[in-house]
């Protein structure tokens, strides 16, 4: 097995940090502060087209934040270990640090998204409001489009390396 490769960190990572951050912190401090105005039955689960479909006890909105945190502290720890990920592209020594980088790129900005779906599902739900029609349509965009993006970027990667 090839010796692991330290990623160097770039702008995108630095906001993705800040904003996965903003996201953890902000949503644990909203509920610290909003919490006495909080209903006490909030939206459990929304359907598809946003509508609330069960309802439940504001304390099951404590799971979401959880959820996040596992999530960032799971995901973060895998971006820290890119000889194990799945490329799709065979990695050399040539393209190596840019495959990584990509993919790590790939990883965060997804990190990030799903962060900022969970923090705005635990506002809206403390709000009892039901979702607005774009949101899960946004959310999908974003998250497959940045897929999507990372793909045709590896996919291109591959055919020049495969030229070369």
């Amino acid at each position: 097995m090839d010796e692991p490769i330290k990623i160097e960190r770039n702008a995108l990572d630095t906001i993705e940090t800040i904003v996965s951050l903003l996201c953890l912190v902000g949503v644990v401090v909203y509920l610290i502060l909003a919490w006495n105005t909080i209903p006490d039955k909030i939206p459990g689960h929304y359907n598809a087209a946003g509508e609330v479909n069960r309802w439940g006890n504001k304390s099951e909105l404590i799971m979401l934040p959880i959820i996040s945190w596992v999530t960032y502290g799971l995901i973060t720890l895998i971006e820290y270990f890119p000889q194990i990920w799945n490329t799709g592209v065979r990695v050399t020594a040539d393209n190596r640090a840019e495959v990584y980088r990509l993919l790590k790129s790939m990883i965060a900005v997804v990190k990030m998204f799903v962060l900022l779906m969970f923090a705005s599902l635990t506002v809206l739900s403390s709000l009892s409001l039901n979702l607005p029609m774009w949101y899960v349509l946004a959310f999908l965009v974003a998250l497959f489009g940045t897929i999507a993006y990372f793909i045709v970027r590896l996919t291109r990667l591959r055919i020049e390396s495969s030229n070369n």
